[in-house]
């Protein structure tokens, strides 16, 4: 199996620049990392601070991300990612060409772990022996188990792969090159995004960038169990278009199915992103609502969604690609109570703001894709007045 595994303590230097705060009000009192209480005044949403020491650089081997991909946080609190060297042009990745053009450098091995305070703690992925490698890695899941779940977005990856924590294969779904639709329950199309359901040990797929479906599957076995397509409607493999247009009810089909959550009161939220709309449904797959994020505008918004980790989850952070930026909403109703993030690519801001999770303490993680090229953490500190509060 060729893949690369390290295990690091203490590498790298802090950056010492200053923290920036981005907000819908000031800092509260509260120590940064505390988690957000399960009720709070009327109005009040969470506040977050750009934390310029994470993850510790330089990175070793000089080694240089690509596009961000996924990111999730397992129950040790280590933030697993995924990224895309595909991204990287020939003069990011001068060290690797052969002979060398430069000192720097190489990209890094597709899958890395951090531990809280930002050092590596292993680094492995790539082709190995009982399965495809994805053409183009994109996601990533860590399931109740610690396991490490990953897909492909572009032809001809058709499959999902499930890894043990320390890059051991354990389970391929579906067969690259081998897709034949939304019909098709035995290979995906593309997929984006993986949940897992540790009540029924179910992994959901956001099906995705060829298909227009949510499916799941048996987590140990691959066994298919059911999908559906937008509004619970059976998906077809008839686009409603390649551009991005405002969502809604008169958009029977999905446009790109780019993430899947599950919530601890078991409902599964979808990110439509092609359709600016986030659409909610029961497990057995009843329509429940949706929500149209930044109603003025038509862009790529719903990316990526992640819960406050309070046992509530009151709160759900939404990576919007196009406007760089996270928005907040209460979960209750799903209403727009705040955001933080603004366009660039200084510490702090954004550029293809792409998938997002939360640590125990309520901090945030979020890669950025295609020139964004990192991730960074958002510290949490405290609740705060909502926007002109």
């Amino acid at each position: 199996m060729r893949q690369w595994l390290m295990r690091l303590a203490g590498i790298g230097a802090a950056v010492t620049m200053g923290i920036s705060t981005f907000a819908c009000g000031p800092p509260q009192t509260e120590a940064p990392g505390q988690q957000p209480p399960a009720e709070s005044a009327v109005g009040e949403v969470p506040q977050f601070e750009f934390d310029p020491t994470w993850p510790k650089q330089p990175f070793p081997d000089e080694w240089i991300l690509g596009g961000g991909m996924g990111v999730d946080v397992d129950a040790q609190d280590h933030i697993w990612i995924s990224h895309q060297a595909s991204d990287l042009t020939m003069f990011e990745t001068a060290a690797a060409a052969d002979p060398p053009r430069a000192i720097c450098c190489r990209p890094a091995p597709p899958i890395i772990e951090f531990d809280q305070a930002g050092n590596i703690v292993q680094a492995w992925g790539g082709p190995g022996e009982g399965y495809q490698w994805p053409r183009s890695v994109h996601g990533l899941t860590i399931d109740h188990r610690g396991n490490v779940w990953v897909g492909g977005n572009v032809a001809p990856d058709a499959h999902l792969l499930k890894f043990g924590p320390d890059g051991s294969f354990l389970l391929q779904i579906g067969r690259s090159g081998e897709s034949k639709g939304n019909a098709d329950t035995a290979n995906l199309g593309s997929p984006a995004d993986v949940a897992i359901d540790p009540a029924t040990n179910e992994v959901w797929v956001a099906d995705g960038y060829r298909n227009r479906r949510v499916i799941a599957y048996d987590a140990d076995t691959g066994e298919y169990k059911r999908h559906f397509g937008a509004s619970g409607n059976v998906p077809t493999d008839v686009a409603q278009g390649s551009a991005p247009v405002q969502g809604g009810s008169s958009l029977e089909q999905f446009g790109l199915v780019h993430c899947v959550v599950i919530s601890n009161d078991e409902l599964v939220y979808v990110c439509d992103r092609l359709h600016d709309r986030i659409q909610v449904f029961r497990t057995d797959g009843t329509f429940v609502t949706e929500k149209i994020v930044t109603p003025d505008v038509v862009g790529a918004v719903a990316n990526d969604i992640a819960f406050s980790p309070d046992e509530a989850q009151r709160f759900m952070y939404v990576t919007d690609h196009a406007s760089s930026k996270v928005w907040i909403l209460r979960r209750l109703d799903m209403e727009v109570v705040g955001s933080f993030g603004y366009g660039g690519h200084f510490g702090g801001g954004f550029t293809i703001t792409h998938n997002i999770a939360t640590d125990s303490k309520g901090n945030i993680y979020v890669t950025e894709g295609l020139e964004g090229k990192r991730v960074q953490r958002f510290l949490y500190t405290g609740l705060g007045p909502a926007a002109g509060e």
